[in-house]
């Protein structure tokens, strides 16, 4: 190898460059360039050169091959670096214009609700309004076993009193953790009303070993069942039996006020005469 040192300029009093000429192998005639400190200390890349004397020579125009202050190098950089910012912001106006999700709001859980408009509910304050929220109208994404959130709750009447809840048949046997009662009568209600396709029970028998996994959740929460032509012949008789006595109920009604009516408008004549 045959090696040059010479004073460098560019760098404080004592600084020596040195430039290593390869003679032999696949880089030969390749030059190597270092930098010795006045105490001996060798530096093999700018960025060490920078470390020890960057706070003595400013070497943001410094030359590591040819050791020179290069102005000219600094305003390239400095082009090149404007023209990379104005063509990123371009890409950012093009996203743009094609309508990319820019959204950077933060995600909300929503659960599910088998109601599909808003419910007025009655309090203390009158002024009270129902907030319609339009997000509600999608299909929002339902949790696994929501159905348990009611459990303890009854529906109770004008006079506050619990209604009895719907007795179901001896077929319908829940899947899951603590599926019964109320809480299969839940998942059975919300499949009916969500669902537009046949409701058959949870078909796949992997899902009494997990139900976390197997479940299908387009399904109530209970065994297969199959509707037979005799229960809805004795569905159908009940709806039968339940609508005679509102009927007679209806009727009987009418009767007991037009029978007050009349006892009112003899009470009126009587204290007329």
């Amino acid at each position: 190898m045959e090696k040059r040192r010479s004073d460098c300029p560019a760098l404080p009093l004592g600084w020596k460059r040195e430039e290593v000429i390869r003679k032999s192998g696949l880089s030969a005639g390749k030059t190597d360039v270092y930098y010795y400190s006045p105490t001996g200390k060798k530096f093999r890349s700018k960025p060490q050169l920078s470390r020890a004397v960057g706070h003595v020579v400013d070497l943001g125009c410094f030359d590591f091959r040819t050791g020179r202050m290069m102005p000219g190098k600094v305003q390239k950089n400095k082009q090149k670096l404007r023209n990379e910012m104005l063509n990123s912001s371009k890409e950012c106006a093009t996203s743009v214009k094609g309508k990319m999700d820019l959204n950077t709001s933060l995600p909300i859980r929503q659960t599910a609700s088998i109601f599909k408009q808003p419910i007025t509910k009655v309090t203390n304050h009158p002024t009270n309004k129902v907030k319609h929220d339009p997000q509600r109208i999608l299909d929002l994404p339902k949790q696994v076993f929501w159905e348990k959130r009611l459990q303890g709750l009854s529906a109770s009447d004008i006079a506050e009193e619990v209604m009895r809840a719907i007795e179901l048949p001896r077929l319908l046997q829940g899947i899951g953790p603590n599926i019964t009662g109320d809480a299969l009568l839940s998942t059975i209600t919300s499949a009916l009303h969500h669902s537009s396709g046949p409701i058959t029970g949870q078909l796949s028998t992997a899902v009494e070993r997990n139900p976390a996994v197997w479940l299908n959740t387009g399904q109530p929460l209970c065994k297969p069942f199959v509707v037979t032509e005799d229960d809805v012949r004795q569905q159908e008789e009940r709806v039968r039996s339940v609508r005679r006595r509102l009927e007679e109920a209806l009727t009987a009604d009418v009767v007991a006020r037009a029978e007050e009516a009349t006892r009112g408008e003899q009470t009126q004549k009587a204290v007329v005469a």
